[in-house]
């Protein structure tokens, strides 16, 4: 309890830098839309995606408990869906169940797996296979990625808000919601066709967070050995340091822009503790697999049978995704 309660008072009541990068967000996406598009159509296309790309990455890090101690202020600095596709506190649920790094890379127990179980993936049809087969390829996963993921997730929701799940329906109207406010924004005050702010900016926002997205987690009998380490990026400010993603997931408590300094200090522990699961920039990625597939479709270990039912309660350290709770680090190297 003493350790909890000092990390809360050690935390700001709210981090200001991301605040300001809420904001600022979202003045690019509007003067993208209100200034350059009139002008420079293209360009303001590719700001319209680099906006929703970072905007993104802020609704990873407010569902994190950032950038305040308030669940529903944080929702609200983020509440306008300029993704248009997925709702907050869906984001939100799904993700957190991700952050079980015993269940990571689970088709099943992992929302965000792209892994399939064998004898599930035997039974699809040829071209989804094929599908699936293209999108383990970097190249792939950029282009073909967002309507796939897309796809699979609506689809899920429809099953669940047909089944009548409360906390989804509740989700899914809020997201209307904010859809009544941006929708009108891009027809009206932008000007912009919808089919088109769809198939570019939303797709290509996707597909830029796809590159992160990419190879973040494998297969690995340890769970350590399992989410990467990308040292460094151009990209890393759209993706709020989220290539050094093994740091982010033992250490969801910490914002963003402490990171990379995390990393800094301890950067051999942290590279053994995944095993070495690191690459020096996204281009060695690209460079490797942007036309070879960096992982098999079917899980490595999920074969033949169904995975059965089992009840799981996450470790202590679950706890930390609300800023609170211990997570193992890598010990500090002793001073000479």
């Amino acid at each position: 309890m003493e350790k909890r309660n000092e990390r809360r008072r050690g935390r700001p009541a709210v981090e200001w830098p991301t605040v300001v990068l809420i904001v600022s967000c979202y003045a690019v996406w509007a003067a993208a839309g209100v200034v350059v598009w009139p002008v420079w159509p293209l360009a303001a296309l590719l700001l319209l995606s680099l906006a929703i790309a970072l905007h993104s990455s802020l609704m990873h890090e407010c569902l994190h408990g950032h950038p305040t101690r308030s669940a529903r202020v944080n929702e609200a600095l983020v509440g306008l869906p300029i993704g248009l596709v997925y709702p907050y506190r869906r984001f939100k649920a799904l993700h957190l169940r991700h952050h079980a790094d015993e269940r990571l890379t689970d088709p099943f127990e992992d929302p965000e797996s792209y892994y399939r179980a064998l004898w599930q993936y035997e039974k699809l049809p040829a071209v989804v296979k094929r599908l699936l087969q293209i999108n383990n390829t970097m190249l792939g996963r950029f282009v073909l990625g967002p309507p796939i993921m897309n796809a699979a997730f609506l689809v899920g929701e429809a099953r669940l808000l047909i089944a009548g799940d409360r906390t989804v329906w509740r989700a899914w109207a809020l997201h209307a919601a904010g859809l009544a406010v941006v929708l009108p924004i891009i027809v009206h005050v932008f000007a912009m066709p919808l089919w088109l702010y769809m198939l570019v900016p939303a797709w290509l926002g996707q597909s830029i967070i796809s590159v992160r997205t990419f190879a973040e987690h494998q297969w690995s009998e340890r769970p350590d050995g399992r989410t990467i380490i990308v040292e460094r990026s151009p990209l890393a400010f759209l993706f709020l340091n989220n290539n050094l993603h093994l740091v982010h997931h033992k250490m969801p408590h910490v914002p963003w822009y402490r990171l990379p300094a995390l990393y800094r200090e301890r950067r051999e522990g942290w590279l053994a503790m995944n095993g070495g699961y690191a690459y020096p920039n996204y281009f060695a990625l690209f460079r490797d697999f942007a036309l070879r597939a960096k992982e098999p479709v079917p899980h490595p270990v999920l074969r033949r049978e169904p995975h059965p039912p089992r009840a799981f309660r996450p470790r202590v350290r679950g706890r930390s995704l609300t800023g609170s709770g211990s997570v193992p680090v890598p010990a500090r190297p002793a001073r000479e």
